[in-house]
This record gives C-alpha cells, structure tokens and sequence, in this order.
C-alpha cells in the first residue's frame, strides 16, 4: 500500500484530502509546516509527497528541493493557486512531478497520485540542502515600541485569555499570534490561521464548524471546521472585522458554548480553542455603528497588543532587513552579503506605508535583481529610490566621509559600538562590516 505525505498549512483542508485519498487504498500522513515535514520525511519512507506551494515556514520550492537532495526518486506534487501557476510549471523543470491547481477536484488528484505511482520518475541532480532556521521565526526588535510589544507577548502568551492583535497591514500580527501560541501551552497542538476576509457569508457555517456529506450543494465530502482542526490549540481570526453579522452571532455562540454544530448533523461538538484575533480597523468604532457585535468585541478583546508600525520602530529597521536578506538568500539560493551605505540610507528615509510586509518583498526582489554582492540602489522600486533625501548629521550617505562619520560616531558614544550604529542608523551588522573594510579597531 503507498504511503503519501499531504503537507498543507489549511488543516481541514489536509484533512479532508488524507480521509479522500486513504478512502483510495493509501496511507497517508499529514503535516502542516515544512519543519514538521522535515521531520517525517527523516524518518519515515515515503512512496509520494503532495506539499502546497506556500507554507508557513518555507516554501514548496524549498521543500522540493530538500525532498530532492535527500531522495530523488520520490515523486511531488504542487498544490498551488492561479497565481503562482508559472512557479509551479518552472519547479517542474527541477524535479517536480507534476502541480494542481487550488480548489482541488478530487478525482483528478486521484489521476495524478495514480500516475505519479505508475510511472518511472527521472532522476534529478539535487544537491543536498542543509535545514535553515525557519523563516516564520519570530523575530524581536530592539526598538522601545518592539521591547513593550515583547513584554505583552511575555506576559499573555502562558495564560489561556482570548488576545486582540491590532495594527496597520503588513505589520505582522499574525506573526505576533505565533508567538503567543508558541508561549502558551497549547504550542504542541495546532494553530489554525483563518483569513475572515475571504469566507463567503453562505459558507461561513461550513468554514467554521464544518459539514457533512451532502448537508448542501457541493458538499462531496464530510468536511472538518476550523474550530475542530484547531482543539486544543489556537485559533488565529484575521481581519475579524470583515465578517458579516450573521456569522459574528455564530461565532459569538461558539466562543461562548465551546460547542460547535456541523452543519448537516444533529449532534454537537465540544471544543477547547484558543483565540486570537487581529484587525485593522477600529472595532471600538465599528461596534458604535452597529457593523461589529459589541459582546463578540468584548469577548475577543480578553488582552490587546498594539503592533507597531515599521516606521516607529526605526531602531529596527536594519535588524529586519538583515533578516529577510538572509531568508532571501536561503530561497533565492543567492549569497548577497548586504545592504551598501546609500541603499541603507534610503531605506532610513522611506515611510514603509506596507510595512514589514513591504520591507520584505523590497528586500527579495533586491536580492533577485542584484548582480553585485551588496545590495545597492539601483534595484530598489523607484518610490523608495526616487524620494526627497532628508539630512542627517551622522548619515552614511556619502562614501568619500563616512570613515570620518564612524569614527566620529564611536567617539561620541564612547566605543560602544550598538550604539554608534544606531546613532548612525544602520545595524551592527552593517557597522561591523565597515569596521573591518576600514581597518578601524
């Protein structure tokens, strides 16, 4: 009997997929993050991989890679959405089996899983890779707004209060939900991410509580809800705003009851999630108009967190640059070494309207178009390039004094060299670096 691995972040979603396919005769294990499927796939022979094509931690180009470093004959399927369609038919040139594309019908996933068993897969030449750090770590900033966020992380992560991440897009509260989850003592169970922008109000029922076959139109299979993937786990509702009324009363009940109702069945399920949830918009306004429950506000809103814009915390702008440098030479199979002076600089300057978010596409797309090892600025978007230079005593900007800018900022700060780099505002890294093309002790 084959033995598959379905590897998907959407819970239900890989569960409904494992119940279809071992319902086909296989066996099949499940995981919902590339460092969990790391794990399994050591230990344990696996006859064909299906993995999606983003996850949380990595991607399925990443894993492919992996899967073929260490075993190439075993086959993998990409699931992947509309968009990422040239991705998939590009990674097939690299030892991908074959893709499909997202909503999955079952039965032409069955015809792949089929073939990919049947015929001979070719070998491909794939050098083994070394497991990275997760990309999805999360990463605290040194900035005062970063440390207090920190602190209200470290005091709400062990206790079992629902939490309110509030904050502008692209800040990275879904992140911050990680980390509470990661904190709690839930972190061995599941956390289940659910993007309440993008549930249809006919579905919403089905989304969160699930259904049986045949409960309606379209129902070819029972189905999990995300309150049951997510049993003794966290519950992450994004942009909880966006959810109708009807369903805020649905959700309200759940949260209250901690029992949930398939829909299609008679018979109720009694749950134990966490949950937390993230917005923003002003829900204090949005219930004064009627458009946001009032007491699902409240039962939500146990704890809030506050997460920082990209441009509060300055102090940290580097550090995370740095960061998603080095995820970008781990996905881009690049080694660029840094950001030079002037590109710092820019970025010092710049708003980041889309904030980390923002930041960390910039940085990829950088290290993709660089043909030098430093990143410089003539591959930044031109909004980044092309705004008003502000004047800074101690910036970086002109090469021909930044010896002098150095040395005159260590004088200052007395040696210490964190914080001569955040006088300067660049990071210690970029600092050190300097350091050293200079010969300054």
């Amino acid at each position: 009997m084959p033995k598959l691995l379905i590897i998907d972040d959407d819970v239900a979603f890989c569960s409904m997929l494992a119940t279809f396919l071992i319902k086909k005769g296989f066996r099949v294990e499940t995981c919902h993050n590339a460092k969990s499927a790391i794990k399994k796939i050591e230990e344990i022979s696996f006859d064909l991989v299906i993995t999606d094509l983003r996850l949380p931690d990595n991607d399925g180009i990443w894993l492919l890679n992996f899967i073929k470093g260490n075993n190439a004959i075993v086959p993998v399927i990409l699931m992947t959405n509309y968009a990422d369609i040239a991705t998939a038919v590009n990674a097939m040139k690299n030892g991908a089996f074959d893709y499909i594309e997202k909503p999955i019908q079952p039965n032409e996933l069955l015809n792949k899983v089929q073939s990919a068993l049947t015929i001979q897969p070719k070998v491909f030449e794939a050098k083994p890779i070394k497991i990275h750090k997760s990309s999805s770590t999360f990463l605290k900033g040194v900035s005062p707004k970063s440390k207090n966020l920190n602190e209200f992380i470290d005091l709400v992560g062990p206790t079992d209060m629902s939490v309110l991440i509030i904050g502008e897009s692209g800040t990275g509260k879904e992140n911050v939900a990680r980390s509470i989850h990661e904190k709690s003592n839930r972190k061995d169970h599941s956390f289940v991410a659910v993007d309440c922008g993008v549930i249809p109000k006919e579905l919403a029922a089905s989304e969160f509580f699930g259904h049986l076959k045949g409960s309606f139109t379209g129902a070819i299979n029972d189905k999990i809800g995300h309150f049951e993937a997510a049993n003794k786990g966290t519950l992450f509702l994004d942009e909880i705003g966006n959810l109708s009324y009807e369903t805020q009363v649905q959700l309200l009940r759940a949260l209250q009851e901690l029992r949930v109702k398939p829909v299609g069945s008679n018979d109720e399920i009694a749950v134990d999630v966490r949950v937390i949830a993230a917005t923003n918009e002003n829900l204090n306004e949005a219930t004064s108009n009627g458009t946001f429950r009032e007491d699902l506000f409240h039962r939500l809103n146990e704890f809030s967190i506050n997460v920082p814009s990209l441009k509060e915390r300055e102090d940290d702008l580097m550090l995370f640059a740095n960061h998603f440098l080095d995820q970008s030479n781990i996905d881009l199979d690049r080694d660029i070494k840094g950001f030079d002076t002037e590109t710092t600089q820019l970025f010092a300057n710049y708003n980041w309207p889309g904030n980390l978010r923002e930041l960390k596409n910039t940085v990829k797309r950088a290290v993709l178009l660089s043909r030098t090892e430093m990143i410089v600025p003539e591959v930044l978007p031109n909004e980044i390039r092309m705004q008003n230079q502000k004047e800074d005593t101690f910036s970086l900007y002109n090469a021909d004094n930044e010896m002098t800018l150095i040395k005159k900022a260590l004088e200052k700060t007395d040696g210490n060299k964190t914080k001569a780099a955040q006088l300067m505002k660049i990071d210690r890294k970029t600092l050190y670096n300097k350091l050293k093309l200079y010969g300054i002790d």
